[in-house]
């Protein structure tokens, strides 16, 4: 099983020792957190979200309570362990037979100490039939409780297959041999009707389309191939293709019908595969430089030793061909496709970071960003290849991120807030959909898989953080003429304040920039109250942050910095006080009604 890299979670001076020589046994990542349990728990929690092993040395209990309130799914929570200070005890938490259970035992016997593993398959059968080993795929995974039950009730094992699984299913279970034909074994207990299949993954699925092919061409194809050979869908290890073709639908849809990689390779390295090809094409080979696609991608997967099971065949659109490697593929050449992850982070604090982000970041083989932006991560980001780009460098920062992907790594940018509002993400489309020689990213960059990952934007968190400013329409508008004419900004101005709109003013100024706040606030006073409720807020979400609670006519513009969104009620808005002064901006709330006190007063017929 492949796991990303562990982090070591350890937050007192007596437990670093321990913690520098598990992280040295996993070949794990060392983070020394501060000794407040809501810091060490908002790192846990973050990590747990990314899906990143996790092995803390400190009580079990510490890593529990903070970690509940996330569980849930058995099958998709990464591994989590906790190490006594000492090192004599260790203890796996969750995701025993998805690697925890074995890095238990390794580090337990690296620290002279007892994994205290509790898995009842593991203690009484000596193995975890729910974890095959890399090249082998479970199937029936509803099958592993019952026959597991069976077998630690007293029956006796029986393992069909051949193979260095098979053998080690049976010397664990101390059942016989009974050999069935090579690719399959599966486990039983004796009288019992459920049965537990595992396939061994040593297929390629080589796919080649024209561009724009119909996904369902391809997967209706890609089902009939196998069909021909009667090879099952488990058995294939990977999806594989021309890297001309990475970012075609029909590949990615074959892939995941098949649910496995999809994997490319360059035109020469497939017609490196020419002399075993059984249908060359001169016609291919004008097209893509290489005389076979379906084929090639096939036998260069498998490597000399394989061979083509099923040669190629066509429909309109999309070819398909079908080879064998002789023993299981634990790690299929070719490359993947490039991805670059467009990641708003939100203000700064990681609860506001969604877990999608977080798994996004993790994933990562690069962070592409501002350096405060990425810094915010915190633990998150330690320790990856970073590029860090000033302000002002927006486009070279876009360019970099997408140019890296395009040459198949993968890649997050981090954006705080919301990586579509006022961030990159407009940025990374423009650059993308520019041709190559009208200043476009290069052909390789844009066949990239862009994932465009939301946050929580600043004028979500400064009207959640005052009540609900944003609780009825609402319109967002940058004051920075840098980009968008002034004359344009004006005309928005002008148009908001007559739709009274609740407005969020991004950029309000600058060190350069200091009188459009000023005269966007005498348009609007020009349509609602002097006393409509502003909201200054600052340092959303990090240390500092400060809400203050204004009005149309006190709004000064010497009290907003670049670190400011500025929100500005509608006619209808409202701010009351509350008794907690630490509530809301300044002891007072501040929304902007829906129009329910007309449903409340008796006003709206049912």
């Amino acid at each position: 099983m492949q796991m990303d890299k562990p982090a070591v979670l350890c937050f007192t001076a007596s437990a670093e020792e321990t913690a520098a020589r598990v992280a040295s046994t996993v070949d794990g990542q060392l983070l020394l957190r501060g000794r407040d349990f809501e810091d060490v728990a908002e790192t846990a929690r973050s990590l747990f979200a990314a899906r990143r092993p996790l092995i803390g040395v400190c009580a079990s209990g510490i890593l529990i309570r903070a970690l509940a309130p996330m569980l849930g799914d058995k099958w998709t929570e990464p591994p989590v362990i906790s190490v006594a200070e000492d090192g004599s005890s260790v203890a796996p938490l969750l995701g025993g037979h998805r690697g925890a259970n074995r890095l238990a035992a390794e580090i337990a016997a690296a620290l002279d100490g007892h994994a205290a593993i509790t898995t009842a398959s593991d203690l009484s059968l000596g193995v975890a039939l729910d974890d095959p080993p890399d090249g082998w795929r479970l199937v029936s995974r509803d099958m592993v409780k019952p026959v597991t039950a069976a077998l630690l009730g007293g029956g006796k094992a029986q393992v069909l297959g051949d193979g260095a699984w098979a053998d080690q299913l049976r010397a664990a279970l101390g059942a016989d041999a009974a050999p069935e034909p090579s690719g399959a074994v599966s486990v039983r207990a004796d009288g019992g009707l459920a049965e537990i299949v595992y396939r061994q993954q040593n297929l390629v699925l080589g796919v080649g389309c024209a561009r724009g092919a119909d996904p369902e061409e391809a997967v209706d194809l890609a089902r009939r191939t196998l069909a021909a050979v009667d090879a099952p869908k488990a058995s294939v290890a990977c999806v594989a293709s021309i890297d001309l073709k990475s970012d075609e639908a029909a590949v990615h849809a074959v892939a995941a019908f098949l649910d496995v990689p999809a994997l490319f390779f360059p035109a020469e390295r497939l017609e490196a595969e020419t002399p075993r090809l059984a249908n060359p094409s001169e016609v291919v080979f004008a097209e893509v430089g290489c005389h076979g696609v379906a084929e090639g991608a096939a036998l260069a997967s498998v490597g000399p030793e394989g061979r083509l099971l099923v040669e190629k065949r066509k429909t309109a659109n999309v070819t398909c061909a079908l080879a064998e490697a002789p023993l299981p593929l634990t790690e299929p050449p070719g490359g993947a496709r490039g991805r670059l992850s467009v990641v708003g982070v939100g203000p700064g604090w990681a609860d506001w970071r969604t877990p999608e982000a977080s798994r996004l970041v993790a994933d990562a083989q690069e962070l592409v960003g501002y350096g405060l932006y990425i810094d915010l991560l915190g633990p998150l980001g330690a320790g990856k290849p970073r590029q860090d780009f000033p302000l002002g460098g927006e486009e070279d920062r876009c360019r970099h991120a997408l140019e890296r992907a395009g040459e198949g790594r993968n890649v997050a940018l981090i954006c705080s807030g919301d990586a579509g509002i006022y961030a990159m993400g407009a940025l990374v489309m423009e650059l993308m959909d520019r041709p190559t020689e009208e200043g476009g990213v290069s052909a390789e960059a844009k066949r990239v898989e862009i994932i465009n990952a939301p946050g929580v934007s600043a004028l979500q968190a400064a009207s959640a953080r005052a009540g609900a400013l944003l609780g009825h329409d609402f319109c967002a508008i940058s004051l920075s003429d840098l980009l968008t004419p002034r004359d344009q900004i004006v005309k928005r101005l002008h148009a908001a304040a007559e739709g009274d709109f609740v407005i969020a003013f991004y950029n309000p100024v600058s060190k350069r920039r200091r009188t459009l706040l000023a005269e966007a606030r005498e348009i609007l006073l020009k349509h609602r109250p002097a006393e409509t409720p502003v909201l200054l807020a600052s340092n959303l979400g990090r240390p500092g942050e400060t809400l203050r609670r204004r009005t149309l006519s006190t709004l000064e513009v010497d009290e907003v910095d670049m670190l400011t969104v500025v929100l500005v009620g509608a006619s209808q808005s409202r701010a009351f006080a509350t008794g907690d002064r630490s509530a809301g901006a300044e002891g007072s709330y501040i929304y902007t009604p829906r129009g329910y006190a007309r449903k409340i007063d008796g006003d709206l017929s049912e």
